[in-house]
């Protein structure tokens, strides 16, 4: 009966997600609570639901002062010196034009919204692709692979949505990957590199030396040193130790997560806009953004307290594990971290975290496996790596059309790189620790 109703669960929420039949927030309250009830819990329910709501209050916090920091952070012009350092250097050599573009991407993400870092990135170098004769597609595609890596930063969507779904501690989860996403980075840029190097030999016999010493004038015009180093005022620098200090604090684990960004976001309002009017102005255009993610956050306590404490989510796991070979869920981690990247193509963040995901996780547990490696392998690809060629993300439409290249022709380019570094980054993971074979 648990496990047929938990079945059930699940399907209709993946349906209504993935058909967009209702808005996430509905599908993750409404359904587990409608199932409860049909299962006879009738006043237990409400309990359950709390109990959920309760083990996601720390990540809430985390997810919504993280996006009013780095908000503050972006308004203020903190990246801006760097992005416009890397379009300095860069001239018109597609290597440290591609490499600059993976670079410029990864910072713009610090923030961990796609969309903001699309319109940050693309805006910026496709005007240097242009003048070099590079192909867009090469700068979707390094933007894609630095952007999708960077996902797996612990206020990103991916991994908030793992913690919450297994109703575990961010740090617990995201640190152990913390060295093998380092090794995706190194691998993004040395596959942006490869890509640079391609590019500048498919463009050495069309080089016109004229044309290139006078795009390199323009640029030098465009981004002078002098110019550049006119911008770094005190505030800059204050705003940067600030940043540094509180990325310390977060992996040193020296305070709660929650409360690092609570006290960054009241220091970096009021550091860069003392007048109070100017503070809450701040707060209304990222609050927006941040009360998004913090109901979604709520409504998915919800619905994994329900599916817990009502024995619903053991039940289907225990049955998977009678159906399922020892030998897959011995590997189960493993064999989700591989196929992590093409699984968003077909399952968008929502469906899978909350839907997929924990189902998976229990099993392996119930198998005497580990739920959160089968978490951390999810993060491994699923709407990180894989999240800028997925056509259930809407940034990746931004992405596309901002560079004004044809989403199939994008997805064909990316998606090899995309496995390439999710592959890296498993193999990593195994070397580390992270996960066991």
């Amino acid at each position: 009966m648990l496990t047929a109703l938990g079945i059930l669960t699940v399907v209709t929420l993946l349906a209504l997600i993935l058909f967009r039949v209702t808005s996430v927030l509905v599908a993750l309250t409404l359904v587990p609570i409608v199932a409860a009830l049909a299962g006879g819990f009738g006043t237990q329910t409400g309990a359950f639901a709390m109990e959920g709501i309760r083990g996601v209050t720390p990540i809430a916090a985390l997810l919504a002062f993280a996006v009013v920091y780095f908000g503050v952070m972006n308004d203020a012009g903190l990246f801006d010196p760097l992005i416009r350092q890397l379009l300095r250097v860069a001239h018109r050599d597609p290597v440290r034009i591609a490499v600059g573009t993976a670079a410029v991407a990864a910072v713009a993400h610090l923030d961990g919204a796609g969309a903001s870092t699309f319109m940050v990135t693309v805006p910026a170098m496709l005007p240097l692709y242009q003048r070099a004769g590079m192909s867009p597609l090469s700068l979707t595609c390094t933007t894609a692979l630095a952007a999708g890596t960077m996902n797996m930063l612990p206020w990103g969507g991916p991994t908030n949505r793992a913690a919450v779904a297994l109703q575990v501690g961010l740090t617990e989860l995201f640190i152990p990957l913390l060295l093998p996403m380092l090794a995706g980075l190194a691998a993004v840029f040395a596959l942006s590199a490869h890509i640079g190097m391609w590019e500048r030999a498919r463009l050495r016999s069309l080089r016109n030396a004229e044309d290139g010493a006078d795009a390199d004038a323009e640029m030098r015009t465009e981004t002078s040193p002098a110019a550049a180093a006119t911008r770094l005022t005190g505030r800059w620098y204050l705003n940067a130790v600030l940043t540094v200090v509180t990325l310390a604090a977060l992996f040193g684990e020296v305070l709660p997560l929650a409360v690092v960004f609570i006290v960054a976001s009241a220091i970096a309002l009021l550091v860069n806009y003392p007048d109070a009017h100017a503070q809450r102005e701040r707060l209304t255009v990222h609050g927006s953004a941040a009360m998004m993610m913090v109901t979604t956050v709520f409504a998915a306590g919800v619905f994994t307290g329900i599916l817990t404490k009502s024995g619903m989510l053991g039940a289907v796991s225990a049955d998977l594990v009678r159906v399922l070979p020892d030998a897959v869920l011995r590997h189960l981690p493993v064999l989700v971290g591989l196929t992590s990247m093409p699984l968003s193509l077909a399952f968008d963040p929502d469906s899978f975290y909350f839907g997929l995901m924990p189902v998976l996780a229990r099993s392996s547990e119930a198998a005497g496996g580990s739920a959160i490696e089968t978490a951390r392998a999810a993060l491994l690809g699923q709407m990180t790596t894989g999240f800028p060629v997925s056509p259930l993300t809407p940034a990746t439409f931004l992405l596309v059309g901002l560079a004004g290249v044809d989403l199939a022709d994008h997805q064909r380019r990316t998606i090899p790189y995309a496995f390439a570094v999710t592959v890296i980054m498993t193999v990593a993971a195994l070397a580390t620790g992270a996960l066991r074979w």
